[in-house]
């Protein structure tokens, strides 16, 4: 049996996270819902997935080529793992003041 397409290299996006198949693979083994990045503007979701993902260990590049880690982190809009906390930590504060 083959393992699922998310946990292979055609489920996966090369700039990054997962492409369709690999969401839809995803979400149909597990019963998930996972969804595509939200680039720009301040969706709740991506100033969670910004600060989540800014605080994971591990570095940005290996062997000067950029980790599944960083390659995620632009797929949302980040350059670096810094950018991501500061975006995440703008967002949450313009979506509080937005719900005053």
């Amino acid at each position: 049996m083959k393992t699922p397409a998310w946990q292979r290299s055609e489920g996966k996006n090369p700039k990054g996270g997962l492409n369709a198949k690999g969401r839809a693979s995803y979400n149909a083994e597990t019963g998930g819902n996972l969804k595509a990045p939200v680039k720009s503007g301040d969706n709740p979701r991506r100033a969670s997935f910004l600060a989540r993902m800014g605080n994971m260990a591990g570095a940005e590049y290996k062997d000067g080529e950029p980790t599944r880690l960083l390659l995620s982190l632009k797929a949302w809009g980040a350059s670096s793992k810094a950018d991501a906390k500061a975006k995440a930590k703008a967002i949450s504060a313009r979506n509080k003041a937005k719900a005053k």
